[in-house]
């Protein structure tokens, strides 16, 4: 028998992990079917199909959720092993080969349906997958895999079995696919208001990505960081319930005696001299001047004998036992510190 004599493709079919499902033309060579043989199963009556240039999907009959997403991935992977693509850099190349899709993940609506977002369709009702590249890879949209290039790709996650983009940059790239308000509204609500990640990181990824000049945008980024502090501030109220510190005055302003206005605070323990605060400044506020006037309230404050505990959204999220003892020994150590000043306090 003539050595070039390709190997019979049958021995894949007991294959059934989606890995071996769904090869690319280069995978399938490996296990001696060559281009032509692979084309002519391909044919109207054939028991495999073409899902993508170059990526095929071993059986016939619609493609799963599951196949779709993989056939996306493989196509980004360079077609001649060790031949990345021109422009890329030796430290790429070696990320390329650090997985079975190289550095390529999901992001967009196909990635927020995989972190279990309600307010995008399911996978088998886009019309394409998001895949985010390097920007060094000439890759073009075809089919339903399309391209999203970044000069800097983010830490993947990985949900079954696929590398998914985090949540704030597949929001941004979702966005960037829309143009209905209410949608766009529901999308970043859903973001913050399920903790999948905070109103910053959300705003921060739009702002990356100059979508901040769209009026639909701005308008949902608005009412997302109302959402956000909303959000922050019911964590606050967990956690002084949940630790049992002392209730404090919510939301309320401070003056001195027929003095000047110092500034609001989100909890206030007058008794103890104590403040808490929500620090929530985004990327779209000047941070020089945020931080300035914060930094200026809180050493007017603390002049005044009044201790002032800042907290971030993400740290209440994910560290709220840490941040109730920082301000219980905040409370305690007000009986060795010299008694405040007197405050008018205003509720908001």
């Amino acid at each position: 028998m003539n050595s070039d004599t390709p190997l019979s493709p049958r021995p894949l079919h007991h294959l059934s992990d989606v890995r071996h499902r769904v090869m690319t033309a280069r995978q399938l060579r490996d296990h001696g079917v060559s281009g032509p043989a692979a084309g002519e199963r391909c044919r109207p009556g054939g028991p495999w199909q073409q899902l993508l240039p170059g990526v095929f999907l071993l059986r016939t009959g619609p493609a799963t959720s599951e196949e779709r997403l993989h056939a996306a991935l493989l196509y980004t992977v360079p077609r001649t092993p060790g031949s990345p693509g021109p422009g890329t850099t030796t430290a790429a190349a070696r990320e390329a080969a650090a997985g079975p899709y190289g550095p390529a993940m999901i992001t967009g609506a196909a990635a927020l349906a995989l972190h279990r977002f309600t307010s995008v369709p399911p996978l088998l009702a886009l019309d394409h997958i998001d895949v985010l590249v390097p920007r060094t890879r000439r890759l073009r949209t075809t089919g339903f895999a399309r391209i999203v290039r970044a000069h800097s790709l983010p830490r993947p996650q990985l949900l079954t079995g696929v590398p998914v983009a985090p949540v704030a940059r597949a929001v941004a790239d979702a966005v960037a696919q829309l143009t209905d308000a209410s949608t766009v509204r529901r999308l970043l609500a859903e973001a913050v208001r399920g903790g999948h990640c905070e109103a910053a990181a959300v705003v921060k990824e739009l702002t990356q990505a100059r979508l901040l000049g769209r009026s639909h945008v701005v308008d949902a980024v608005d009412t997302l960081l109302a959402e956000g502090r909303a959000v922050a501030e019911g964590r606050l109220y967990d956690l002084v319930r949940d630790h049992q510190l002392p209730v404090p005055l919510w939301n309320v302003d401070l003056r001195l005696p027929g003095g000047p206005h110092l500034g609001r605070v989100d909890a206030f323990w007058p008794e103890h001299g104590v403040a808490v605060e929500i620090d929530a400044r985004t990327p779209r506020q000047d941070d020089e001047a945020v931080w300035s006037a914060q930094f200026r309230k809180r050493e007017h404050l603390e002049r005044l004998g009044i201790m002032v505990v800042h907290v971030t959204p993400k740290e209440l999220r994910e560290s709220p036992q840490q941040q109730a003892a920082v301000v219980r020994t905040a409370l305690m150590a007000s009986a060795d510190r010299d008694p405040a000043a007197y405050l008018v306090v205003l509720p908001r």
